[in-house]
């Protein structure tokens, strides 16, 4: 059996966690399941938008440690490999393409990083958040050092970081760590609500702004302003724009076609 569900749905990819007897423990094969979905979302060309997600009543309870402790032992850290896109984005290039996320029970260490390189976060009331790293004799070393911070403050962040505590999803709401807090069972609907509405955007209009936003936070905002229009101009000459004029003189909805 897969560890990671894969499946196309129009122009949205789910990427489903699976192993749920183990609480969707990471283990190198799943990572690089995981990395090959990513890959797949970046390179097809009819794809907009995925959905991350797990079955059984965890995302995840974390890496599987003991099959984990030689890689990062080498010195080089997670590698993935041919036709694969690291879906903590710590090496290789990033996705152009959004990733709506959706969280249920225990949510923990490669959980809480994997969110944190995605765009829209949903997560069912209840769920909880932790980087145990500093429990277990190492540090967080699969982005949550990096982006963590950003996200919910420096005291926040070494608040959690250092000390291995968990967090809940009513805390992450209300720092801006998450956007949608659902009841029980209703993080994936809500997660595909929202990717449904990203798919039916035009496709080069959203990975324009995903692109900028990353050139803003990555390296700054001065970066993002020189380089806004010229991004801009090639996205202004496609057909979208055109179609995006006429369905609004057409009191109609766009059907937009990434062209």
């Amino acid at each position: 059996m897969s560890l990671v569900n894969i499946e196309k749905q129009g122009h949205i990819l789910l990427i489903g966690l699976n192993r749920p007897d183990k609480m969707n423990a990471m283990n190198r094969a799943m990572y690089h399941e995981i990395a090959a979905a990513y890959y797949q979302l970046q390179n097809d060309p009819e794809l907009r938008v995925a959905v991350m997600y797990a079955e059984g009543d965890h995302f995840t309870s974390g890496l599987q440690l003991d099959d984990w402790a030689g890689v990062f032992a080498n010195g080089k850290g997670i590698e993935p490999g041919e036709g694969e896109l690291d879906p903590f984005h710590i090496t290789g290039e990033g996705l152009t393409k959004p990733v709506v996320f959706a969280a249920q029970g225990i949510c923990f260490t490669c959980g809480v990083e994997m969110m944190l390189n995605t765009d829209i976060r949903v997560a069912a009331k209840g769920t909880r958040f932790a980087q145990l790293e500093v429990k277990r004799g190492i540090f967080a070393c699969g982005g949550a050092t990096i982006r963590l911070q950003r996200e919910i403050g420096w005291g926040n962040a070494q608040r959690y970081l250092l000390t291995g505590d968990e967090w809940t999803a009513e805390q992450a709401y209300q720092w801006g760590l998450i956007q949608e807090l659902v009841e029980p069972g209703e993080q994936f609907n809500k997660a595909m609500e929202i990717a449904e509405k990203i798919a039916k955007a035009a496709p080069l209009g959203v990975q324009g702004s995903l692109k900028s936003s990353k050139i803003a936070v990555s390296e700054g905002q001065e970066v993002a302003k020189e380089r806004l229009f010229p991004e801009l101009r090639p996205v202004m000459a496609s057909e979208d724009v055109k179609e995006g004029i006429q369905s609004f003189l057409e009191r109609r909805e766009a059907v937009f076609k990434g062209k």
